[in-house]
């Protein structure tokens, strides 16, 4: 199982959401591209961005700052407002290895078809779950559609690739949804990261035994909760 350490950006500063609220966000670092050559050192060979700004606006306010994380070393995969042919090109340029469709995934399931077509693996999908439902536009709001409906959908169109945070957990420390990922690994044929609570090196070891393609490290990585290096080391 592969362990991507996350970087959110905001301001350009890394930080962390509490549940996803923008009005409880933890400032970690002024310097991201520091923290990506951190994550480095401890081993790590792959990393999950998410620019907040973007995610809201489905602009790229911090394309250059992703552009010199990426030229880190790390394989770099990004989400956050990428809802445009021309987004996902820019990130894919910038020396980005896979781009993370979320609220476009949802509403245009045209442009999905037509990015998956065109890049294939390079096009990865976000399910975030808020009881049992995707929410979309920076977890602002809750479509229609569930969990459920929503995996069946993108295994017909052909994604590869999934990460699946649940919200009630993210960024609490409470322990990553272990079941939920157990049910996603054994219905569907596409990989899956967990992400959302991955707070101890007995998360990762439980996840790992599910089949899970990857898990999510964030705020446990920034508050000494999961040493990463040690982390790398369970998960393969």
């Amino acid at each position: 199982m592969l362990i991507l350490p996350a970087i959110d950006l905001y301001g350009g500063k890394a930080v962390r959401l509490l549940h996803g609220d923008y009005d409880r966000m933890t400032v970690y670092s002024d310097d991201p591209v520091q923290v990506a050559r951190d994550f480095m050192a401890c081993g790590a060979a792959h990393i999950h961005i998410v620019d907040l700004e973007g995610a809201r606006t489905g602009e790229t306010p911090h394309l250059d700052l992703i552009r010199r994380i990426a030229a880190c070393g790390l394989e770099a995969e990004v989400g956050g407002g990428i809802r445009s042919e021309e987004t996902a090109a820019r990130y894919i340029e910038a020396g980005v290895a896979r781009v993370i469709l979320g609220t476009a995934a949802v509403t245009d399931p045209a442009l999905l078809a037509r990015l998956t077509a065109k890049y294939g693996a390079r096009i990865a999908v976000s399910v975030d779950v808020r009881d049992g439902y995707a929410a979309i536009r920076g977890w602002t709001q809750q479509s229609a559609l569930t969990c459920d409906a929503l995996c069946a959908r993108l295994q017909e169109a052909g994604v590869e690739t999934v990460i699946c945070t649940d919200i009630s957990r993210d960024g609490a420390m409470r322990g990553a949804n272990r079941d939920l990922y157990a049910q996603l690994t054994a219905r569907y044929r596409m990989r899956f990261i967990a992400s959302g609570g991955v707070s101890s090196i007995e998360d990762v070891a439980a996840l790992c035994a599910t089949g899970l393609y990857g898990a999510i490290v964030g705020k446990a990585y920034y508050t000494g909760a999961i040493d990463l290096a040690r982390a790398i080391e369970v998960a393969a």
